[in-house]
């Protein structure tokens, strides 16, 4: 069985990273101390804290699966190490929407790291597919979920994860 790598920044890696650690070195000594505490208040048919506590316990051992599982399929790619006119992972694409005149910056991250309103969308969206591959001064029409755009790439720039705001 091949497993498939997800492009991830730095910056997404360590993030990830830390929230795992936190759940492992906090969340989950906590809930076992809550779980303890709430069996000892006795008959556990009709203990709300501690179905409550039982619960949580789900919740964070299915995130401690999803983030080792994430982090084991990892591929860190620092998009500072790149370089080139090409757009790929990484890449922080500087558009002009021809449909509204409107210029537009997005940053080509992981599936996990997206954050449209600082501009990084995911390297999986419907326009980060649509500009792979494409350079500046190419016009490229990408059909996203509103309908089909038209854009202009201005400018392909591979910057350090640090200098994101």
């Amino acid at each position: 069985m091949v497993i498939q790598r997800k492009p991830m920044t730095p910056i997404g890696y360590m993030k990830l990273k830390a929230e795992l650690q936190e759940l492992r070195e906090v969340k989950i000594p906590a809930n076992v101390r809550a779980i303890e505490e709430a069996r000892a208040h006795g008959d556990l048919s009709e203990n709300a804290e501690y179905k409550y506590a039982k619960e949580q316990q789900g919740f964070i051992r299915g995130r401690e699966t999803e983030l080792s599982g994430l982090l084991a399929v990892a591929e860190v790619i620092d998009p500072a190490s790149l370089s080139g006119d090409r757009i790929m992972f990484g890449a922080t694409v500087r558009l002009m929407d021809l449909d509204n005149d409107a210029e537009v910056t997005y940053t080509l991250v992981g599936e996990n790291e997206s954050e449209v309103v600082k501009g990084r969308i995911s390297i999986t969206s419907p326009i980060a597919r649509g500009l792979i591959g494409r350079n500046a001064g190419d016009e490229v029409s990408i059909v996203t979920p509103k309908g089909p755009r038209v854009f202009e790439v201005v400018d392909v720039q591979f910057l350090p994860c640090d200098s994101w705001t």
